[in-house]
């Protein structure tokens, strides 16, 4: 059952990061920009919005 548990799990935060890079990828320059984020700050942003859910 763990397992399966940890599939799931795992699952769920490939999701997050993908939809979250999605939608940060969306964004026009000038949208990151009064964000404060730069293209190259996706990656990193998704994968701690992933890790952070995990986490919580």
């Amino acid at each position: 059952m763990a397992a399966i548990q940890h599939a799931q799990e795992e699952r769920a935060c490939r999701a997050i990061y993908r939809q979250t890079a999605r939608d940060l990828n969306s964004l026009t320059e000038r949208d990151l920009a009064d964000l404060g984020i730069s293209r190259a700050m996706i990656t990193r942003l998704s994968r701690d919005a992933t890790w952070s859910v995990k986490s919580a």
